[in-house]
């Protein structure tokens, strides 16, 4: 066997049982990644050095296909109704199978880790058959000092192999596609998917799992702050393809990060060291800084269609998907935190993407409201970020990321509602989805209204807006904001058909009570009397 690339010679990956590979690869460069990427055929460089690549049949998450596994320890701590068990015997064959399988490949290591705070850092070894996806991740997680690597002690391993394909019958599995997570043996493995999200995904599930026993809240946010200071900071919430990274990149503000944050008792961090931007219709003029990224060396273009005489990407065509993305590190953002980490959230945002074209551009949220519309979860899912997914779908995520939550959702809620109780921090729901009627036949919301509102809400002057009680939800919309048509601040008056609103919001108002009955039996009073329907 070949071993290159710096390592703690007492943790390779013999020592952890993987054993019979033609070559590991440890901790390699940018660089020689993706010169290996290129040689090995996975993919091509494009303009300015940018990797080239395509994912074939799966170019989204596949949610179905993750399983934990049910143990003692796991017995009553995982919300079984949103994750799928898996037996430990299963397990145990699975990794077994997928270890053989691992036998005589070139497998490529990178020792990484999730949490930019140092109280509450995780180290992850990432272990991939595909040069790109060691390329990817190491670009997504965040990178120890060269030195460490000769002492790096991994606290989870995550095994990736694309080529290998499960056997539901034999590994206790849905499909030959599997996602699967040990956390007695803190062990990942993942099988038949070449789509790069499921690692950085897989991370986000484990911190989710752990943080809120040492009373930290794990956020699917985005988080910027103040330019000069770190304690002005908020965070967005918000499933993919509602603007987190979008919006949270605002050249007046530093960004902290674009998906995945703590909230502790000192401040918020960044669990990522890179970003994962969502690419189709991405402009130089909306987005100049994310765009930039996408000519940078390294950087990881994942399904796009570009012209193979100028290599130039095609930021329109969806024809292999719409979920199509690049991955960078966090320093090719020019106004990125050097540290990853935040003060205190002075506010809370949450982002939906609403098809019905119900709900106001921006609205205030009591700290009940927040919890309420937290756990609620609604937005509509993007095309092409899950398998099938082929048009803007409503559907309620609880805690704005449902396939990452391996606890039930009160407990995040709770974690939630106790830290805006500490610090005040103000609250506010965004719609990035439809107004003016339903997906179909509305527009959407217009983000040079949605960034006038969101600099309103987060310099403060909004708060001294005149304020109006939504009919439907309850919450405060303000009747006037400079920069913003005041029409598109009450929806209803964006419909040409009045009625047909009404009818529209009814139909939501009755989803959120049918959805928000999961909830009652566990939440306080003051929740469940924010509770609209």
């Amino acid at each position: 066997m070949t071993i290159s690339g710096r390592v703690n010679p007492k943790r390779t990956l013999e020592h952890q049982g993987i054993k019979g590979a033609a070559a590991v690869h440890y901790n390699y460069p940018e660089p020689v990644l993706v010169e290996a990427a290129v040689t090995r055929g996975e993919g091509h460089l494009g303009n300015g050095g940018a990797f080239l690549c395509t994912t074939g049949k799966f170019t989204g998450r596949s949610p179905k296909d993750k399983f934990v596994v049910r143990t003692a320890t796991t017995e009553n701590t995982i919300w079984w109704e949103n994750n799928a068990p898996m037996t430990p015997e299963a397990w145990a064959t699975l990794k077994a199978d997928m270890l053989a399988h691992a036998k005589g490949q070139e497998l490529f290591v990178q020792d990484l880790y999730a949490g930019a705070d140092p109280a509450h850092r995780v180290d992850v070894r990432v272990v991939t058959e595909l040069a790109w996806h060691n390329l990817f991740i190491r670009h997504l997680l965040r990178r120890p000092d060269r030195a460490e690597l000769d002492t790096f002690e991994p606290d989870w391993t995550i095994v990736n192999l694309p080529s290998f394909r499960a056997d539901p019958a034999r590994h206790g599995c849905r499909t030959d596609t599997v996602i699967a997570l040990n956390f007695d043996e803190k062990t990942v493995l993942i099988a038949n998917t070449a789509y790069a999200g499921e690692n950085k995904k897989s991370v986000f599930t484990i911190l989710n799992y752990l943080l809120p026993e040492k009373g930290v809240m794990p956020m699917h946010c985005s988080a910027n702050h103040a330019i000069g200071n770190p304690e002005d900071t908020a965070v967005f919430f918000g499933l993919s393809g509602t603007g987190k990274t979008t919006l949270s990149a605002d050249p007046s503000r530093i960004l902290i990060g674009d998906d995945e944050h703590g909230w502790s008792e000192t401040g918020t961090f960044n669990f990522e060291g890179g970003c994962y931007a969502k690419t189709i219709n991405l402009s130089a003029e909306a987005e100049p800084e994310i765009y930039g990224t996408t000519r940078r060396f390294a950087t990881v273009i994942e399904n796009m269609v570009w012209n193979p005489e100028t290599l130039e990407l095609d930021f329109e065509d969806n024809s292999l998907t719409d979920n199509m993305r690049c991955a960078y590190p966090l320093e090719y953002i020019s106004n990125a935190s050097a540290t990853g980490m935040g003060g205190l959230p002075k506010n809370v945002v949450m982002l939906t993407c609403d098809a019905f074209g119900v709900l106001p551009p921006i609205a205030r949220l009591t700290p009940a409201q927040a919890m309420y519309h937290f756990l609620s979860g609604f937005t509509s899912k993007t095309p092409g970020t899950e398998r099938g997914v082929t048009e803007p779908t409503p559907t309620f995520s609880t805690c704005f990321g449902a396939p990452f939550m391996p606890r039930r959702p009160e407990v995040y809620g709770k974690l939630l509602q106790q830290k805006i109780a500490e610090t005040g921090a103000s609250c506010w729901l965004v719609n990035t989805g439809w107004t003016g009627g339903k997906h179909g036949t509305g527009r959407r919301m217009p983000i040079k209204a949605t960034r006038a509102l969101l600099t309103a809400a987060l310099d403060g002057s909004l708060n001294k807006a005149q304020f109006r009680k939504d009919p439907n939800f309850g919450f405060e919309v303000p009747v006037d904001v400079p920069g913003v048509d005041s029409q598109l601040l009450n929806p209803r008056e964006t419909w040409t058909d009045k009625g047909a609103y009404d009818a529209q919001a009814q139909v939501l108002v009755g989803m959120f009570s049918k959805n928000f009955g999961q909830y009652v039996a566990h939440i306080d009073d003051d929740v469940r009397a924010a509770a609209i329907g």
